[in-house]
């Protein structure tokens, strides 16, 4: 594919012309990458920093249809988000957990009836297969009413749905992505977009060296998330319609505050929920808030006021209450959400919407909103709404919903027999750290533990089960540049590993750094 010489006359020169450009490495630029180059189109994707660094690692870290969702009638974004949530199971099962949520009847609050009639369209507008239908508990008889406040709530529902290790499915999707050749260039900002003679021309500059290239694509898609304005202003000429919303969601995490194995879901007196779900074996999320942001979606952090309003909310449920000196982390997302005018942040809509303008009949898509649970049907949409101008998009319409994201290619019931299948593989490996194998990298995880026959053929430990091999592994096949790529986005071991393990790893990437340097200083 050649541009034309109006084009090459327009400045720097263009490097590599791609059928479908995006902007943005979250989940839906992510996914709408992997679904066009499994389509057969040349994809080229950049992100101004890790892959899931924004929104897409702020979540409450659910696949699920949103429960209270219905309560503002939204029954086809439900819907569609429940249908979802066992797709995405089947083809990530490492790293979606099918879960059981209980929640308590708060008298005064939503009635009964209100709460099982809610449960049951639940049940049965999302073509449920896998999942277990709703129960009605008593809890002053089972199990998941013990660490409730005594005596006070004796009647509750248990639901299904499923939790995702949401920074890891963005990241395998995009691995999946790149697998079927998509290009995908973390720390790179795109610094300037132009149409011209039905092309876009994209100049991108890399965040660590300074250097600026320029590539063409036939099609451009921002899929900027909280930053979707900014890239519109980045000279691509369109006065955008639509509108985003910045609301904060912010999360913490304690220690473990029960026994069992269920989440709850906790009603608030101001109309919120809340979450407390048991989170990587040894502690509870509790999430989320809703409230409008203002300012820079990169320092975005839960406030001291959102810590004290999260622990208050378990706290009245529970009968171990929770501080804010119990916290041992917390974290927050900025969600881009379509600005449908809703008078409180809470309400406004978790719908999805689409842009689509033709500057000089170049073709850019901008997408508003959207949730985890639906990132593969909205990249659908989205090709469906780019079909006239890109190739192969009718051809395999429909593919990632049967095509498994890496390492996940088997049944769902077989997950649970992967740790014992590493230690048969690898004697050495304790139980803990072959079930955390199994959960980030499912059938891959052998090919990362290699022809090891010790721990001492892991290379260097750098603590919570942490080796050299894997974060050689996270480096080169899942775009890791920093330990906090491995520590918190590629894992969580964040909460596990000390202030010295965590210094001793942030200086072994700032000497392999610095040995790369030196050998491209050396190359003649």
């Amino acid at each position: 594919m050649t541009l034309s010489y109006k084009m090459m006359e327009e400045g720097a020169p263009v490097g590599q012309v791609y059928d479908l450009a995006i902007i943005g490495g979250g989940i839906n630029g992510c996914g709408i990458a992997r679904d066009a180059a499994g389509r057969g189109n040349s994809v080229f994707l950049c992100e101004m920093n890790d892959l899931a660094s924004g929104t897409s690692s702020g979540s409450t870290k659910l696949v699920h249809g949103g429960l209270r969702y219905l309560e503002y009638y939204e029954f086809r974004l439900v819907r569609e988000a429940l249908i979802e949530r066992e797709i995405l199971w089947r083809i990530a099962p490492h790293i979606i957990h099918p879960a059981r949520f209980v929640l308590p009847h708060h008298a005064g609050l939503r009635p009964a009836w209100l709460l099982r009639f809610g449960l049951f369209l639940y049940d049965h507008i999302g073509g449920r297969k896998l999942l277990p239908p709703t129960r009605s508990v008593d809890l002053a008889r089972d199990r998941v009413g013990k660490p409730l406040s005594p005596g006070r709530y004796h009647k509750g529902f248990e639901y299904s749905d499923c939790v995702v290790d949401d920074a890891r499915l963005v990241i395998l999707t995009a691995r999946d992505a790149a697998d079927r050749g998509a290009d995908i260039r973390t720390r790179t900002r795109a610094v300037e977009t132009r149409p011209s003679d039905g092309f876009w021309r994209v100049t991108v500059e890399d965040t660590r060296s300074g250097e600026r290239s320029t590539i063409a694509a036939r099609v451009l898609v921002n899929a900027g998330g909280p930053w979707i304005e900014q890239v519109l202003r980045l000279g691509a000429g369109v006065n955008s319609r639509a509108r985003v919303r910045l609301v904060q969601g912010s999360h913490i995490v304690v220690g473990k505050l029960y026994d069992h194995d269920r989440a709850y879901i906790f009603q608030n007196s101001d109309g919120r929920i809340v979450f407390a779900i048991p989170y990587q074996d040894d502690f509870t999320l509790i999430g989320t808030t809703d409230r409008d942001y203002e300012g820079d979606p990169a320092r975005v952090k839960a406030s001291d006021e959102e810590i004290a309003y999260l622990c208050a909310s378990v706290s009245e449920y529970l009968a171990k209450q929770v501080a804010p000196r119990d916290v041992v982390w917390s974290y927050a997302g900025v969600r881009p959400l379509y600005d449908d005018g809703a008078s409180e942040a809470k309400a406004a809509t978790r719908e999805y919407a689409f842009e689509l303008d033709t500057p000089e009949g170049a073709p850019l898509l901008s997408v508003y909103g959207g949730k985890i649970t639906t990132y593969r049907r909205l990249a659908e949409e989205a090709l469906e709404k780019l079909s006239p101008y890109l190739k192969g998009t009718k051809a395999r319409e429909g593919w990632t919903s049967k095509a498994a994201l890496p390492g996940g290619d088997m049944e769902v019931s077989a997950v649970e027999g992967i740790p014992a299948d590493l230690m048969r593989g690898y004697p050495f490996l304790t139980l803990a750290h072959a079930r955390r194998l199994a959960r980030a990298y499912g059938s891959r995880a052998a090919a990362m533990l290699g022809t090891a026959k010790t721990m001492a053929d892991l290379g260097r430990e750098f603590g919570a089960t942490l080796t050299e091999r894997e974060v050689r592994y996270l480096m080169t096949n899942e775009w890791a540049c920093t330990a906090e790529d491995v520590i918190w986005r590629r894992s969580k071991l964040g909460l596990r590993m000390s202030v010295a393990d965590v210094a001793a790893l942030e200086t072994w990437f700032a000497e392999q750094t610095e040995g790369r340097l030196r050998e491209a200083e050396a190359r003649p």
